[in-house]
């Protein structure tokens, strides 16, 4: 079968899709007159950025091959991305920066493909830059995978230098597509990599046949969701559909169910040419690692939000949204992001392509919290309970957070963490790591100048601003990746903020109680800052329960109500300013606080 299916790995801007790119054009895919820089880059928002958000397929033909190429994100946020391609492939391109040499991500994505059992082609990028090094990044790399200094090919994805060795070694190195066992030989089945909404045509399912092959108007089923439906239109991506009617083993393609429900074609279901046939094993369901409310900044909104989410969610598996109801903003949605990247694009996306308009509340991240009650639903609704641990709450919402009284003790997820940075940095980089409750595992050399540092940190600590606070103590050499290792007990507290006496349940977070002091003078501050005047004080508090760990107030506007006086007896002057005061006091007890965006950005940015 000359079929190669593969992906492209690496760090974040190593030259994933510029490589994709040559690789289209050399194999005449496209015309030199339709080729662009970074072609399947197909988002405004990834072009803007000039970062892959999503995977996207192509089918090229070299050498009387087919080759089935997946581009996949390098950021830590978009993993489950490159995942879910991995899944579909037999072998993948491991790129590296002959400059920059092994970053976090490169670990991190190479441990994946070894976990499917994919063939590696290791490959140097950049070989053309002035500050390229390929003889000490080929160290790395054997040192790294303890292959052959051979293998490793050398390449300038920018100007095509070495790219068709590539293309040769896919031929040559991955092997091709096997059958998978199933019971039928006749049956069909094929594993929907990712999932588009098409407005025209519904739900447009991206698959890797496993077995068998799928026609044109064929009856297909999706086994996870039990529904059936018509394969509208079958084809393969160049890198835009090209209808073919047919998809055979082991081919990557789309599949057009026409399916007007987006919550029918999920990711990591199986279709089937028959009902009753087993599944294919699938993905392992996500977990989000940060959670944030989104809420329409007009009530008449939450319609179009809601339709926007479920659109967005089948095209990102890694979006988990549920409703909620907040007493300042109104109806919206709790959503679990992979990070703070995610979350951002998330927010573009809805605003961009679905118009909506958004507040989204700062982040938080998931605690279990365990009850010493003996009926925890008096506490906690009963959604938020543990089925296998029923007196243990799931909390992601700090307004849900239980009166402290109630808590025998709360967990908090863990991360394990990997920096790598250069020798010098290696002190800023532990600073910053133990500054956030972080503890050091081990230490070890890519070589003589860069180092692995491998931590354990809770999860809080590093996803509101550690990305950022590590490029620049690291002078933009730092790099990270972290993965989940489970939740341990901590002394963690609800820190309320009151706005005129009164808790904004939007604003609060939860945080270590070592901590709380620190992060509520820094929020009130910043909250001074940001929020409108007005006629009256309001006092801005950050507290724990019934104790103010911090305070600031924000003054009223003055407006000077004897500037028309012109002398005369003072007391003309008292009157009126007695009159003012008691105005403003009167003002104060029937008046409301506007909360706008900044100030949710100011609990999210603590500097």
């Amino acid at each position: 079968m000359n079929i190669r299916n593969f992906c492209i790995i690496a760090h974040i801007d190593h030259g994933k899709s510029t490589l994709a790119d040559r690789m289209i054009e050399m194999t005449g895919t496209l015309q030199k007159r339709e080729m662009k820089e970074q072609l399947l880059d197909t988002m405004d928002l990834e072009r803007e950025r000039g970062i892959t958000i999503k995977l996207q397929p192509v089918r090229m033909y070299f050498n009387e091959h087919q080759l089935n190429l997946i581009d996949t994100p390098g950021h830590t946020d978009f993993r489950y991305e490159v995942s879910r391609s991995l899944a579909a492939c037999e072998g993948a391109i491991l790129l590296v920066d002959a400059s920059q040499g092994i970053q976090a991500q490169t670990l991190a994505v190479l441990y994946m493909a070894m976990e499917h059992d994919l063939t590696i082609i290791p490959v140097l990028n950049k070989i053309d830059l002035p500050a390229a090094d390929p003889e000490r990044v080929s160290d790395e790399v054997v040192k790294l995978l303890g292959c052959d200094r051979n293998a490793i090919l050398r390449i300038s994805a920018k100007d095509g230098t070495g790219v068709n060795d590539v293309l040769q070694a896919v031929i040559d190195r991955i092997p091709c597509p096997t059958s998978t066992q199933h019971s039928s030989s006749d049956v069909a089945r094929a594993l929907i990599f990712d999932a588009v909404m098409d407005p025209y045509r519904g739900t447009v399912a991206y698959v890797r046949m496993m077995n068998g092959s799928i026609k044109k108007g064929q009856k297909i089923y999706l086994l996870g969701t039990k529904t059936a439906h018509e394969a509208i239109d079958i084809g393969h991506f160049a890198p835009k559909y090209v209808s073919d009617g047919k998809l055979s083993e082991g081919e990557i393609g789309y599949i057009v169910t026409g399916g007007k429900d987006v919550n029918h074609v999920r990711t990591g279901d199986t279709i089937a040419s028959n009902e009753g046939v087993s599944p294919l094993p699938g993905y392992k369901v996500v977990q989000p690692m940060v959670y944030a409310g989104v809420y329409p900044s007009e009530a008449d909104g939450y319609p179009d939000l809601r339709d926007a989410l479920e659109k967005l969610s089948l095209n990102d598996a890694a979006l988990v949204t549920e409703p909620e109801r907040n007493a300042a903003l109104g109806n919206g949605f709790r959503c679990g992001f992979l990070g703070l990247l995610h979350m951002d694009i998330i927010q573009e996306r809805l605003e961009r392509e679905y118009d909506c308009d958004l507040v989204i509340t700062a982040p938080s991240v998931r605690y279990e919290v365990k009850l010493s009650v003996k009926n925890p639903a008096e506490i906690v609704r009963s959604s938020l309970l543990k089925e296998d641990e029923p007196d243990t709450a799931i909390i992601s919402n700090p307004a849900d957070f239980p009166d402290p009284t109630y808590i025998e003790e709360v967990r908090e997820p863990w991360v394990k963490l990997e920096v790598v940075c250069r020798n010098e940095d290696i002190g800023a980089a532990m600073k910053l790591v133990t500054d956030r409750r972080g503890i050091q595992q081990s230490m070890e050399y890519l070589d003589e100048e860069r180092v692995v540092l491998h931590f354990e940190v809770p999860l809080q600590g590093i996803v509101l601003d550690f990305f950022d606070k590590l490029k620049s103590s690291t002078a933009g050499y730092g790099s990270m990746s972290y993965d989940p290792i489970g939740n341990r007990v901590g002394d963690l507290v609800k820190l309320q903020i009151l706005l005129l006496g009164e808790p904004a349940d939007a604003l609060s977070t939860i945080v270590h109680r070592s901590e709380a002091h620190s992060v509520g003078a820094i929020v009130c501050k910043k909250l001074k800052e940001v929020l409108p005047k007005a006629q009256y004080q309001i006092p801005i508090q950050a507290a724990i329960g019934a104790k103010v760990v911090a305070r600031e107030t924000l003054s009223a506007f003055r407006k000077d109500v004897t500037g028309y006086l012109y002398g005369g007896d003072v007391t003309r002057k008292q009157k009126l300013l007695k009159k003012q005061k008691k105005g403003k006091k009167r003002l104060k007890q029937m008046g409301k606080v506007t909360l706008t965006q900044d100030a949710f950005l100011s609990v999210l940015k603590r500097d």
